[in-house]
């Protein structure tokens, strides 16, 4: 038990270091409109920060040392800030997030992963709008891309933060582009199978509103 709480202490001082980095509230962010489709797999945002398995204190502790030694580690940051988030310690992860997206321009190949992620991470703590300012802003660094994720996410963000109608517009989207999965929820675990029971619970509700009254395109 000590030598937890000094490791914690220890991953609260590097957060501190870097100055609470907290989210900002986007329940007004705006998001262009949908699409017709989104097809494109955009893998550079999906991928894991951790691998399954590794969500272990021997693995934080890794982290730590490599990040107290080479402060421009921004991976491993970026990891540990996950981590410390997905153990509830949401101040401190947040912080290491800032520092971590701080060192992290958009050009690099870890930029999308670490704001995908940081968004799942917030919202997961109960902040749908800082989660939705980090989904928003993947769409704005790549307005070239039409991503696969984009409808349902966005439609859960927004069903969230009480945007209903656009909650709906963004469902209609996924429907668009691939009408066998999304018209029905039965295939929402094999679509889904990151989000949690309660996630798809919610999208559930933004399919019954889509049942009720498809919106028209365009």
């Amino acid at each position: 038990m000590i030598v937890r709480i000094a490791f914690h202490a220890r991953v609260q001082a590097l957060a501190l270091a870097a100055g609470l980095a907290l989210a900002g509230a986007a329940s007004a962010q705006s998001l262009p409109k949908p699409a017709e489709f989104y097809f494109d797999a955009d893998a550079r945002a999906l991928k894991p920060l951790v691998a399954a398995g590794a969500d272990t204190e021997a693995e934080m502790q890794r982290l730590l040392r490599k990040v107290e030694r080479d402060p421009q580690a921004q991976t491993e940051l970026a990891q540990l800030a996950h981590l410390a988030m997905r153990h509830g310690r949401v101040d401190t992860g947040r912080a290491l997030y800032g520092r971590a997206l701080a060192r992290i321009d958009r050009n690099n190949t870890q930029w999308r992963a670490v704001v995908w992620n940081y968004g799942w991470d917030l919202y997961r703590a109960g902040d749908a709008p800082g989660a939705f300012a980090q989904w928003v802003s993947l769409n704005a660094a790549s307005r070239n891309v039409n991503a696969a994720w984009m409808p349902p996410t966005y439609a859960l963000a927004l069903w969230t933060l009480g945007r209903r109608d656009e909650a709906v517009q963004w469902y209609a989207a996924a429907v668009r582009t691939q009408p066998g999965d999304w018209t029905a929820t039965q295939g929402y675990a094999r679509l889904l199978p990151d989000w949690q029971p309660a996630e798809r619970d919610t999208l559930a509700q933004v399919h019954a509103a889509w049942v009720a009254a498809p919106p028209s395109w365009p």
